[in-house]
């Protein structure tokens, strides 16, 4: 439990100031976006020293009560990040842009595997470094992610992500913030 709450402490903080530039235009040409692999981007922070590699959804579904619905979210973005001086060596980070429902878990799945993400205001993440291990793995073999998550209002939602280029950009991040 301790080391959940800090690891949601360190994905909050660091996570909460670039999730919403991540995406952006102005992020495409932002200082600290040191590449694109595909549907990937690499980016570096220099202080404190933090690298992550991050995608929006290619698309997204959201349903209440078996129907579709519009429903107004922010940004959406799947991470993985790695902090040297915090010992975090790939951790697997999402975003929903909505608070998720209390309690609730998100599933990640890839490649007919589903992994649980534990939820706490807007961030899902797994519960430890070797679900974050595992997951990095089955995603570099896999082609998407699909998460779907339950927003604190009841509608379920399904984020499709792909995965072209995501072994690069976690390796080039892995390789700018190893410890």
């Amino acid at each position: 439990m301790m080391s959940r709450l800090f690891r949601a402490i360190g994905t909050l903080s660091a996570s909460a100031m670039i999730a919403a530039a991540a995406t952006s235009a102005a992020a495409q040409e932002a200082s600290n976006r040191v590449a694109a692999e595909t549907d990937w981007s690499v980016f570096q922070e220099t202080d404190p020293v933090e690298c992550f590699g991050v995608s929006a959804p290619k698309s997204q579904l959201n349903t209440k009560d078996g129907k579709p619905v519009t429903v107004n979210r922010g940004e959406t973005l799947l991470f993985v990040f790695y902090r040297p001086a915090q010992g975090v060596n790939g951790q697997v980070t999402f975003t929903g842009g909505y608070p998720f429902a209390s309690g609730s878990t998100v599933t990640l799945e890839v490649g007919g595997n589903d992994f649980q993400l534990f939820t706490e205001g807007d961030w899902a993440w797994p519960a430890t470094p070797q679900d974050d291990a595992k997951i990095v793995a089955a995603m570099k073999r896999g082609a998407e992610a699909v998460v779907t998550g339950m927003s604190g209002r009841g509608t379920q939602t399904k984020d499709t992500f792909s995965l072209l280029g995501f072994t690069a950009a976690v390796d080039e991040a892995s390789s700018r913030c190893t410890s």
